[in-house]
């Protein structure tokens, strides 16, 4: 359990500094912009028929009563080339029959608003026309079209570098947008890079703080770190935009997606929409639409929340709202269970005898003498709206919280819980007790006492105990108080607290990096570094790896079953315990440590700054040196003796590849591939069928120049040599490397053809920009 508790100390933290900026003086995006955006959930797969079918669900799933009003287009809804004669912009007619100016007057008769995506280069990121040197043309086409709001990208942008070219390039499209004499909401997307909040204001409506968003925690958690510190440049008309919400995409649970658009909440972000509103979910949709956590993005004052305090990763904002009340949001990004709280004091909220706190998620009203305070799950938040309130007949606020070790199955572990009031008045009669999942015990059976007064805690101590054979993995345990309050209210509250199980390693060499650790303290990025980089060393490039910022520690369970473990380390300090023995240490060289009998093993890197794991492997049981390293792949493609047969598709469409060692990932060469603007298939046609069957997909290591790249992957299967396609990525990081994974489910067939994994007749890779990329090591895993 983690445990932070500000004081009046902190209370000069909730003076709300000016503004720096003034928002543009037309009246626009008051509130932060809701709507939805096709380009998380679909790609380049954008249509006519999606957006007027989204417009549909808007009305009939009730999206538009809770108060989204944008239908936005992103990119690929333009033809590659402008119109011949006119030098206008060209909807993709095949996508778009009626044109954008139908599509608007669909989206429009549904008394909602269209909004279209742009870039501020000669291209935008999917190779399509960009509007650099086009300005006034573009912005006219769009608003004779009907478009309500354009998102604005910056792609090819041909830029200097400077800041003040990007100004001036976004500057040039407000005025063009300005000289339509039609109001459309400007949002200016050039990921943070010259700091936008901080000259944005006079330029968009809104701006993105950071690179783009991905539907997982760790790209979650970090938007919100970067964003959450930008309170004092948003307001009315001027918003900081952390990108487009991931709800009910599939990477997160729903207490991430609640947090997802809690802090959106919070932090007055603008609420897009990424998901197909055609396959959501009712718990969703219920998230997308709860009007009391839309009625604090939108709140009137347009207040972004301020830190009141961060530390070790525990959150605390306060946004004061219209009303009077304030929005106090708990928020802990941590992978356990843990009590945040704050003194009213050290918020803005005024001295009162008590305050009056309703959670917007469930709905509970509570009161508090003097301390906000929950406990709130890994990954999750707790908000109040809070107001100063007089005695009260509401239930006093009471945190449940907990921690427990890792758990052994079979092996008892403490549980500890503890209990306070922070309500005005003593509770009675409380008994605690704890729940595992079925067959777990937990004894005793439960702690009491007496009377808890304000302020008050209870501590207690529980043996918890998972039987034997369970598998490794997260379990909840549910920790309960019962109590009464008044002269006879009886009442319950209870958290869950998931606690971690944890089973010895298979019999095998295996990538260390594949395995869940038990416990993980600091930065840690699994098969990649801290810049979301292919992890390397001097020249060599590993795609297995544990990469960290230092200082960092990581704890694995062996159950003395393993006898070793290797790895390749840069510049650093790096350690490796067996136990509470050192068992190798150093930098800059290849450590084996030596784990026989070892009940744990803890990785520790010392220092500030990246500290990297290169291709850690754990050996375990029995196994011979030359094993082959789980989970094992296939190379089917290396380029060791050239190209391996690798050319393009399309004849006409540009492109070349050529060997290279500039980039490699297996073996001393790669495959240089010259991409054009516009696209081109490069792979194989094969000599003989391949079998896949063994394998979920393909993967492949990637490495761009000074440009990145848009792609998708492509396979032939059966005797007709049927195309087969999909599992588009945007990689917008130039000079950057990673590995590109995608299941064969990701890839879509023509109507009435099944993708056979057991007869692949073909490999493509689509690569696009104009610029240079470097691939190696195609392979299934």
């Amino acid at each position: 359990m983690r445990r932070l508790l500000v004081t009046a100390l902190l209370a000069t933290l909730a003076v709300l500094p000016a503004s720096p900026a003034q928002a543009l003086p037309d009246g626009q995006a008051l509130t932060p912009p809701m709507g939805f955006n096709d380009w998380n959930a679909f790609g380049c797969d954008v249509s006519e028929q999606l957006i007027k079918e989204t417009a549909d669900l808007f009305v009939a799933e009730g999206v538009k009563d809770a108060g989204y009003r944008y239908v936005n287009i992103d990119d690929c809804w333009a033809l590659k080339e402008r119109h011949p004669a006119t030098g206008k912009l060209v909807p993709d007619p095949v996508k778009f029959p009626s044109g954008i100016a139908g599509t608007a007057a669909y989206v429009h008769s549904k008394g909602l608003k269209l909004g279209i995506y742009g870039d501020a280069g000669t291209n935008t990121c999917a190779g399509y026309p960009g509007s650099l040197g086009h300005e006034e043309l573009d912005a006219q086409t769009l608003a004779d079209w009907g478009v309500d709001y354009l998102k604005y990208d910056n792609c090819y942008n041909e830029s200097d570098g400077s800041q003040a070219e990007y100004i001036r390039r976004y500057t040039a499209m407000r005025d063009a947008l300005a000289k339509t004499g039609r109001p459309i909401v400007f949002s200016i997307c050039e990921w943070g890079t010259t700091q936008p909040w901080t000259w944005g204001a006079d330029v968009g409506h809104l701006w993105r703080t950071t690179g783009d968003i991905s539907d997982n925690w760790p790209s979650l958690k970090s938007i919100i770190a970067q964003n959450v510190g930008l309170a004092p440049y948003a307001g009315p008309g001027h918003w900081n935009d952390p990108d487009m919400l991931e709800i009910g995409n599939g990477g997160m649970t729903d207490t991430e997606y609640r947090t997802h658009m809690s802090m959106w909440a919070m932090m007055a972000a603008p609420l897009i929409i990424g998901t197909d509103l055609r396959e959501a979910s009712p718990s969703t949709l219920s998230i997308l639409t709860n009007r009391d956590i839309i009625g604090i993005d939108q709140d009137r004052l347009g207040v972004q929340g301020w830190v009141v305090t961060d530390s070790g990763g525990l959150l605390v904002l306060d946004k004061p709202l219209a009303s009077g009340e304030h929005a106090i949001a708990l928020y802990n990004s941590t992978d356990t269970l843990a009590t945040i709280g704050a003194d009213a004091s050290a918020t803005g909220l005024p001295r009162a005898s008590a305050y009056r706190l309703r959670d917007v998620w469930t709905g509970a009203v509570t009161q508090a003498r003097r301390t906000i305070e929950a406990a709130v799950p890994a990954h999750g938040v707790v908000v109040f709206r809070v107001r100063p309130s007089g005695p009260t007949a509401a239930a006093p606020a009471v945190t449940v919280a907990g921690s427990s070790g890792t758990l052994v199955p079979g092996a008892g572990s403490p549980l500890a819980t503890t209990v306070t009031n922070r309500g005005v008045g003593a509770i009675t009669d409380l008994r605690v007790s704890a729940a595992g999942p079925s067959g777990w015990t937990v004894t005793p059976a439960s702690v009491r006492r007496r009377a808890l007064h304000t302020d008050e805690s209870l501590t207690g101590e529980f043996s918890l105990t998972a039987p034997a054979g369970t598998a490794a993995g997260s379990y909840p345990v549910t920790i309960s108080a019962s109590y009464v309050w008044g002269s006879r209210h009886r009442q319950a509250t209870a958290s869950t607290l998931m606690v971690n199980v944890v089973n010895a390693p298979p019999a095998g060499r295996r990538h260390l990096s594949t395995l869940q650790p038990a416990s993980v303290s600091g930065e840690v990025f699994y098969d990649q570094n801290s810049a979301g980089n292919l992890i390397s060393i001097d020249s060599r490039v590993y795609v297995r790896g544990i990469g960290t910022t230092a200082p960092a520690t990581l704890d694995y369970y062996l159950g003395g079953t393993c006898r070793s473990l290797t790895a390749d380390v840069g510049a650093g300090s790096f350690q490796i315990y067996a136990d509470d023995t050192l068992a190798a240490s150093g930098s800059s060289q290849t450590l084996t440590a030596d784990l026989t009998g070892a009940t744990w093993l803890r990785l520790i890197t010392t220092g500030t700054g990246p500290a990297d794991w290169a291709s850690p492997v754990l050996g375990c049981g029995s196994f011979a040196p030359g094993d082959p390293v789980q989970p094992a792949s296939r190379t089917l493609f290396s380029f060791e003796s050239g190209t391996d047969g690798f050319g393009i598709a399309n004849a006409d469409g540009g492109g070349s590849v050529e060997p290279s060692t500039a980039f490699s990932t297996d073996g001393s060469a790669g495959l240089l591939v010259h991409t054009p603007v516009n696209g081109n298939w490069f792979g194989l046609a094969l000599p003989s069928a391949l079998d896949l069957s063994e394998a979920p997909g393909l993967k492949f290591d990637m490495r761009t120049d000074t440009l990145g790249s848009v792609g998708e992957i492509a396979v032939q299967v059966g005797d007709a040599y049927t195309w087969c396609q999909g599992g588009q990525w945007t990689w917008t990081n130039p000079g950057g490397s990673r590995t590109i994974a995608r299941a064969f489910d990701e890839i879509s067939c023509p109507g009435g053809v099944t993708l056979d994994p057991a007869d692949i007749r073909a490999v493509w890779v689509f690569l696009n920009t104009g610029g240079n990329v470097w691939i190696d090591n195609v392979r299934a895993e």
